[in-house]
């Protein structure tokens, strides 16, 4: 508590101190300080660019350092740099290695970004990692995003809120309208059209607090001149309106294989009400939060239109109805407003989306009024086994677009990602005769808190022009994060990324996770011997590293998952041994598995961030009533283990606590014959009752994991 105090009264100090200086300036100097504690020899001085371009430059001389940017993120991310090229030190998604120094070192650094607009957050991370974050939260992963010269994230905190009142405005009751909701932390797909009432209604509270919760959101988000993303209508309706108005045509969809009761409906393009409620959606949030200049509309995400195969000149007739309705229910509240879409779903349903097809969806918005964020550019070559989306749709056709890339699915841990499509992706695009009217770069991962070292790059690479020079990048990331970049840590390094850090898959899951083969999902990484030397390589390193906070969190992170690969290796031998019938040899393979699985569930209990009851005090913390707490915590397990209709076992955490007594429970119970169907009233039981988790972190984790693994 002393601590905080202090960083209160220096923050009201230096703010005094700089009254002469713009809000922005002002926002700048308190993100510096709520997240290193000093501002002490520091100034910033925002000003006018002469294009759409950010830039800074950073000056430290005989212990003053001065920045001058177009930007609150170009300045947050130019002091950054400056602390990692001069200072050592990095701040990153899992903490930060930083002390500071008797006096600022002497530097120089120039920078500016190639693209106007730096994108960052995905629709489901706000089910997937921060469905019950409160103010303290978001203030912190605001400060990161402009840290990491992020200036376009989205924002789509109290959508419901708004709804609500349109809803109401249109003749729906209170009843009726609740009853459309999911409950809290299955809102992302709610907002996407996939699912409706699934765990809801909304509990009496949830607005209000979504609503302050907000303001304080876009607030700081504008003071740093970032331009947030807000959620439009894209026509999704609840079943209580097409009742009271039966004329109007809908088209059912289909999504996840969950029950048809909870899947929505999209209004047609025709009738005139959906101009109607999309311009009473946006003059809604515009009345309480203000103007915005971005809005987000996604009718068909991952869902296609029940439409003949066969009915091309239909289907683009339809789409390009749907193109000019869309924008023209934003433009109607807003006339200034930019439509924004996902581009996911054309790469993901892309033999839904041939190029008249989009084309025609494009035809009717003006150039100039829409955004694509072509969401996923790893997944073509890893996944789908196509070209680039944007390549296959020639730019997008002359609308504006946003090189994007989705590094997971649910916030997996387990590391994956291919390195050097992230470093030269970016600058590929930018560099291309065919890349049409690219303005920005960004990323969005479904979930937070995994793979730094992913999100470390791509923000490095949104600015500069070229691809990145892994091995200086790499040599330059060792040294500001754990302090040390010699040959042995270099050459861990080197084994990681020829490894899990040159790939990219959709399920990278361990089959402990998902206790049987997956034939629907397959899971699959690239955690081989050779990434078990890495971890060897990386845990010699710990003498020397031992300052570093952020080096030991990784390296208990990179032991537990070679220990949790060894364990994997062993539950694979007891069911081939389980399906020859040799149970005697099933079980002994099933101790082995065991036994190795509750020594990750140790080592990762000493981690920073790898444990469920951090998950569930975050989602109990935001209900107010015993009986909603309970609520709160069941969604949120449910989110990370059996989901509902085809998504169990998706986000596939590694956390201490779940492994204990969630998934090694399962495996003895399958052990013991119980199929899914057989588990599924104790799946229910745990999920109910309140969390009290039985893990215990190991004292010198580190050491037990060099034990283990070189008894291995």
């Amino acid at each position: 508590m002393r601590k905080n105090i202090v960083i209160i009264f220096l923050t009201t100090l230096c703010l005094t101190a700089c009254s002469g200086t713009s809000k922005t300036e002002k926002a700048v100097l308190e993100v510096i300080m709520n997240r290193f504690g000093t501002t002490e020899g520091l100034s910033v001085e925002i000003t006018e660019s002469s294009g759409p371009y950010d830039s800074y430059k950073v000056e430290a001389d005989g212990g003053n350092v001065s920045v001058t940017a177009t930007s609150g993120p170009a300045a947050c991310y130019g002091f950054h740099e400056y602390l990692q090229t001069c200072c050592g030190a990095m701040i990153s998604w899992s903490g930060t290695n930083f002390t500071v120094p008797q006096q600022w070192p002497d530097g120089l650094l120039e920078g500016e970004s190639p693209y106007e607009l730096r994108n960052f957050l995905n629709v489901c991370t706000f089910g997937y990692t921060a469905p019950y974050w409160d103010w303290k939260k978001w203030e912190e992963e605001i400060d990161l995003m402009a840290l990491h010269g992020i200036n376009m994230p989205l924002a789509t905190v109290a959508s419901e809120a708004i709804a609500r009142r349109v809803w109401l405005k249109l003749g729906l009751s209170e009843e009726e309208v609740e009853a459309f909701f999911t409950g809290a932390a299955y809102l992302p797909w709610h907002r996407m059209g996939n699912l409706n009432t699934w765990s809801g209604p909304l509990n009496a509270g949830w607005h209000e607090s979504q609503i302050e919760l907000q303001h304080k959101i876009l607030d700081k988000m504008r003071r740093l001149q970032m331009r947030p993303v807000a959620p439009a209508f894209a026509g999704f309706i609840p079943p209580a309106y097409m009742k009271k108005h039966p004329e109007l045509q809908a088209f059912h969809l289909k999504w996840g294989a969950m029950d048809s009761t909870y899947n929505a409906a999209v209004l047609s393009p025709f009738p005139p009400e959906f101009k109607e409620i999309g311009k009473l959606f946006v003059q809604e949030w515009e009345k309480e939060f203000g103007k915005n200049e971005f809005y987000l509309s996604d009718s068909f995400n991952e869902m296609v239109l029940p439409i003949p195969d066969d009915d091309l000149e239909g289907k683009c007739s339809l789409m390009a109805e749907y193109g000019k309705t869309i924008y023209e229910s934003i433009a109607s509240g807003n006339p200034d407003a930019v439509w924004v879409t996902q581009g996911w779903t054309f790469g993901n349903r892309h033999w839904f989306w041939e190029k008249e097809s989009l084309q025609a969806l494009l035809s009717q918005v003006p150039d100039d009024k829409m955004i694509i964020i072509d969401l996923a550019n790893d997944y073509p070559k890893w996944v789908w086994n196509i070209d680039l989306t944007w390549k296959r749709h020639d730019g997008f056709y002359g609308k504006k677009w946003i090189y994007s890339f989705t590094p997971n699915f649910g916030g997996k841990h387990l590391p994956t990602g291919d390195m050097n499509m992230y470093a030269s992706g970016f600058a590929e695009a930018l560099n291309s005769p065919v890349k049409g009217n690219l303005v920005g770069v960004g990323s969005a991962p479904e979930g937070l808190d995994n793979n730094d070292v992913v999100y470390e790059l791509l923000a490095d690479a949104a600015w500069s022009e070229r691809a990145i020079d892994l091995d200086e990048w790499y040599a330059n990331w060792c040294e500001s994060r754990y302090g040390c970049a010699d040959e042995t840590m270099l050459q861990a390094w080197k084994l990681f990324h020829e490894t899990v850090y040159s790939s990219l898959y959709s399920y990278p899951r361990y089959r402990w996770q998902t206790v049987t083969f997956d034939k629907r999902r397959p899971s699959r990484h690239d955690m081989n011997d050779s990434f078990g030397e890495g971890v060897r390589l990386f845990l010699s390193c710990r003498d020397k590293c031992s300052d570093s906070p952020l080096y030991v969190a990784d390296a208990i992170e990179f032991s537990a998952f070679w220990i949790a690969e060894l364990a994997d290796r062993h539950w694979k031998a007891a069911l081939d041994a389980m399906e020859n019938g040799n149970m005697k040899e099933a079980r002994a393979e099933k101790d082995k598995t065991v036994e190795l699985l509750l020594a990750v569930d140790g080592i990762l209990a000493a981690h920073p961030e790898r444990n469920l009851t951090d998950w569930v005090e975050v989602a109990r913390a935001s209900a107010d009533t015993p009986e909603l707490k309970d609520k709160y915590e069941a969604d949120a397990k449910r989110l990370v283990t059996i989901w509902g209709g085809a998504q169990e076992d998706y986000a596939a955490r590694m956390w201490a606590g779940l492994i204990k007594d969630y998934y090694i429970p399962r495996l003895e119970k399958h052990l013991d014959g119980q199929d899914k169907a057989a588990m599924a009233p104790w799946k229910e039981e745990w999920l109910a009752a309140p969390y009290e988790s039985s893990s215990i972190a190991d004292p010198d984790p580190l050491e037990t994991a060099v034990a283990l693994i070189e008894c291995k």
